[in-house]
Formats: structure tokens, C-alpha cells, sequence
């Protein structure tokens, strides 16, 4: 039997785990049909037991995030190809390396039921043709970020409109923000079981909550928790130059860095930041790096 509930009704260790917006949201929402929420929530359970025990993934990028996603969505039981601007059998060994194998960027979005988009921001407008033909069930997953020293300057974005905003745009289908507010090192080295002390929480953003429901389980299959920040549109709160970007946060921590981010700060915090760190092959090491953002959004 599925049972509704109000904010009103829930207990205190609940409502301090769910983001303010989703509680505004169903405090203020239309009155539903039970009987049609309960088929849609059976409808969510059926595609997460159906898709989250063994997924076909495809990605597209092999640079360190997306080797690692490779490595670890692999190691949970998926099934991982891997595409990049190399050749597949350039690709070849490092993919066998990480549990994946090579393909090239269109064969990675065929027959998959997921598919990870992780190359550089100014590099999404390139491969909308290769997603053209992708049914709409699959879940894309942007985990780029914006920087316009390497990118080029957008203006759009410039202007405000939130980067997966822009991609989704640019690919013409929606998709889910994640994987982007995490240092390399952190995401390859620093997960740990579900449930352990000092897990790292990632954010996610997007507007299909049954897509989240399935990258949330992905985030988790690497050895994080998986955060909720909002919408597509909210997903500025995770972007470079927030509270929330790179600064290894728990679940609880990360909740509050998120409802803490400035929109209208955040262009020229990013921009002062990595003016400080100067080149990444010069950059101090992982902690320091974590430990100089977290300072940095500390003194605002």
C-alpha cells in the first residue's frame, strides 16, 4: 500500500535530510490522485531495481574523471564503454586498464542505458550531432565545467545562465548535472563504503527525478553520497566558484555550502581562485587545494 505524507507529518531526522526547495515544493504543490502518485513511484522502483543492478554505460572522455567512473562503474558490475578523442585502439589498453571497452564517441551512445558526458565545457557543442538519434529513456550525465581561460568566453553563460543549462541546450535533451564539483584526486582515492564515517557527498542537479534516482545510485556505486541541489536551473549552486565545488564536504556540510552559494560571487571567486593556483601542473596537493577553498569561502 503507498502512503502519502505532509512535511507537517514527517519526523525532524527526516525533514533535516531534504533540501529546502524540495520541502517548499511539496508543501506548495497541487493537490494529486494518490492512486496515480503510488503507479508513479512503482514505475520509479521498477526502472531503478530494473537498471540499477547492472547498467550499460557509455562515456565519452578518458581523461581522469572519466577513467575513474570507468574503473569504478565497472568494478560495481556495469558495463562500461569508453569513448575519446583518440582512436578506439589508441584507447584500447588504457580502457582494458579501467574495465571498459574502447569504442569510438557515436558507438559510445548506442545501446546504452546511461551516458556520461566528461570533456571540456566548450566541447559539448560538438558531439549534439552524435546524440541526436539517443532515445529519450537513456540518462545523460554532465559532469563538465566552465572555464573560460580554456573554453573561450560563452556569453550566455557569462551572462548567468547555469552551465548544464547551456548544455542541455546545446544537446538538445535533458540531462543530469554530477560529477563536476570534485577534485580528480578526491573522486579517485577518497570514496569509501555507504554508510562508513567521513563519506564525501556529491551534488546532483536535473529535472527528472527518475533520472536522478538513477545517478544517484551511480554516485554512490563510487564510493560517495549523492546530494540533491535542485533543479537544472539551480545546478549554478554546484558550478565553479561555490561553497560546494572541491571542497570534500560531508552530506551535511554539503547541504549547507549549497543553500550558501552566491550567484552573482561565484564568476569572479572562480576566476580568483585559479589565478592563485596558476597552472594546474603547479598546483599544491590535493588537501591544500581543498583546505585553500574551504578558507576561501570561510573569509566571505
Amino acid at each position: 500500500m503507498c502512503i502519502t505524507a505532509t512535511p507537517a507529518n514527517w519526523p525532524r531526522s527526516i525533514l533535516r535530510t531534504i533540501p529546502w526547495w524540495t520541502l517548499l515544493n511539496t508543501l506548495y504543490r497541487r493537490p494529486t490522485n494518490t492512486a496515480s502518485t503510488c503507479a508513479q513511484r512503482v514505475k520509479l522502483n521498477d526502472r531503478y531495481q530494473l537498471k540499477g543492478i547492472n547498467m550499460k554505460i557509455g562515456i565519452i572522455g578518458a581523461g581522469n574523471i572519466g577513467s575513474t567512473l570507468a574503473r569504478k562503474l565497472s568494478a560495481a558490475g556495469h558495463t562500461i564503454k569508453l569513448a575519446a578523442s583518440r582512436s578506439p585502439d589508441e584507447l584500447r589498453e588504457h580502457a582494458e586498464k579501467v574495465g571498459a571497452k574502447a569504442v569510438s564517441p557515436a558507438e559510445a551512445v548506442k545501446d546504452v542505458e546511461a551516458l556520461i558526458l566528461t570533456i571540456p565545457f566548450g566541447k559539448n557543442r560538438d558531439i549534439a550531432a552524435i546524440l541526436a538519434d539517443v532515445p529519450a529513456s537513456v540518462v545523460v550525465i554532465d559532469t563538465s565545467n566552465y572555464y573560460p581561460f580554456r573554453d573561450g568566453q560563452i556569453a550566455e553563460v557569462d551572462h548567468g545562465k547555469p552551465e548544464s543549462v547551456w548544455s542541455s541546450e546545446q544537446f538538445g535533451r535533458p540531462v543530469v548535472k554530477a560529477f563536476n564539483a570534485i577534485l580528480a584526486d578526491v573522486f579517485a582515492n577518497q570514496g569509501k563504503p555507504q554508510g562508513e564515517i567521513g563519506r564525501i557527498a556529491i551534488p546532483i542537479a536535473g529535472d527528472d527525478a527518475q533520472a536522478k534516482a538513477i545517478v544517484q545510485e551511480l554516485v554512490n556505486a563510487t564510493g560517495f553520497d549523492a546530494v540533491d541541489a535542485g533543479t537544472l536551473a539551480d545546478s549554478w549552486r554546484q558550478q565553479p566558484g561555490t561553497p560546494a565545488y572541491c571542497t570534500a564536504l560531508s552530506s551535511d556540510e554539503l547541504r549547507k555550502a549549497i543553500f550558501a552559494a552566491d550567484k552573482t560571487a561565484a564568476p569572479k571567486n572562480r576566476d580568483e581562485i585559479m589565478a592563485f593556483l596558476g597552472e594546474p601542473n603547479i598546483w599544491p596537493s590535493t588537501e591544500k587545494v581543498i583546505d585553500l577553498c574551504r578558507e576561501f569561502y570561510n573569509r566571505k
